[in-house]
């Protein structure tokens, strides 16, 4: 049957707009590129995780310079969901429906990329190193075998935090300040499960989306809590380190990993009112001189001041180079099939030493064993540097 001229003009249209369209085998890869997307806040109140997409943008665009994957060149699509769960969800589809990506990497934050979960594993496209540490990401993970969390469980964070209170301060009275979402929800219950029952003497939610926190710190320090326990975005935590000092009330301060940046978190608090909090780590800090002489460190300055001098020195653009180094493992991991489903078969069979990872902390997955990181360390912030505490 002979095609109205309409309808062969639209057809040949759309080919030529994307042949993506046409390898459906193999959809977000061409015989010269891979196409990946990332959607993050490069705006809004938790803007400061932009950088860790900058740093993964720029550590492909080395990669390229290099030849590429196989031949291939890596293209990334930023998309800026200002970390809105309906922005991030309108972001997501068009990345997959126009942008025709292979997958979508390193997504930023928990509710946002909850938002998408359901679409991506319904389309079957990678949702793969999320940066969320819910429980739902490995507790969900046969409803939704299409997505993998990058951040160790909030679980463990929790955890990890409150068995060094049970045994560096056994009679701490706890205040307690979370996002009021999956993570810092999650990040509680770790938490409560290591303990004391009547330990925490008041907790406090907050939105991510609210001005300030000032007063459930000051409704925190009424209760007469000796140790404050924060969880939340960098711009959060920064006010809650600020107006906890500001107050005058001195109490024992930990903080989640999720913001310990010291040029976007400790230095808008105040260097000086951050001396003593203590929070937990999984990757090596360029602002620690413990790592001068590390070989990966010199690496990763080198590649920032040539290739994103304009990102901060930080655990964000160390995460991001985390990422794409991981990505990148995947990708040659998955040979000469890039078929999506294949991308989800190899996250199953990771095994790699990260070099800005901690010593020790080897990313080793399974089918049964989805989870990248299953521990961290303590470190504790000495008014210029964050250093690691004795395991």
């Amino acid at each position: 049957m002979k095609l109205r001229r309409r309808e062969f003009l639209a057809a040949a249209a759309a080919t030529t707009a994307s042949p993506y369209l046409l390898a459906q085998d193999m959809p977000g890869v061409g015989s010269t590129e891979i196409r990946l997307g990332m959607t993050l806040p490069l705006t809004g109140a938790a803007a400061a995780y932009g950088a860790l997409g900058r740093t993964f943008e720029a550590y492909f665009a080395q990669v390229n310079d290099a030849g590429g994957i196989n031949g291939r060149k890596i293209r990334v699509f930023l998309a800026d969901d200002g970390f809105a769960p309906n922005r991030s969800l309108e972001q997501v589809r068009r990345l997959v429906e126009r942008d025709q990506v292979l997958a979508v990497v390193g997504q930023t934050g928990t509710a946002t990329s909850l938002a998408t979960r359901k679409y991506l594993n319904d389309a079957k496209v990678p949702q793969i190193f999320v940066l969320s540490g819910a429980p739902t990401y490995t507790n969900d993970i046969e409803q939704y075998p299409w997505s993998l969390p990058w951040l160790p469980a909030y679980r463990i964070e929790g955890g990890v935090i409150a068995k060094h209170i049970a045994t560096a301060r056994p009679g701490a009275r706890l205040g307690v300040l979370y996002q009021n979402d999956d993570a810092g929800k999650g990040f509680l219950t770790g938490l409560k499960a290591a303990v004391r029952p009547g330990q925490i003497v008041k907790e406090e939610s907050f939105e991510a989306t609210d001005p300030t926190v000032d007063s459930q710190v000051l409704a925190l320090k009424a209760a007469g809590a000796d140790t404050l326990v924060v969880f939340g975005i960098p711009k959060s935590t920064a006010q809650a380190l600020r107006r906890a000092f500001d107050s005058d009330w001195k109490p024992q301060v930990y903080i989640s990993s999720i913001a310990v940046s010291i040029p976007q978190v400790l230095e808008p608090a105040g260097l000086d009112k951050c001396k003593g909090v203590i929070s937990t780590a999984y990757l090596k800090d360029p602002a620690d001189p413990a790592w001068t002489n590390d070989a990966a460190m010199k690496e990763f300055l080198a590649f920032m001041k040539k290739r994103a001098p304009q990102v901060p020195l930080d655990n964000l653009s160390a995460l991001g180079v985390s990422i794409a180094t991981a990505t990148m493992h995947l990708l040659k991991q998955c040979g000469k099939d890039l078929s999506r489903q294949n991308v989800v078969n190899q996250t199953m069979n990771l095994d790699m030493e990260l070099p800005l990872v901690l010593p020790g902390l080897r990313v080793q997955t399974s089918p049964k064993q989805r989870e990248l990181f299953t521990a961290m360390r303590l470190q504790e912030f000495d008014g210029a540097r964050w250093a690691l505490m004795r395991a």
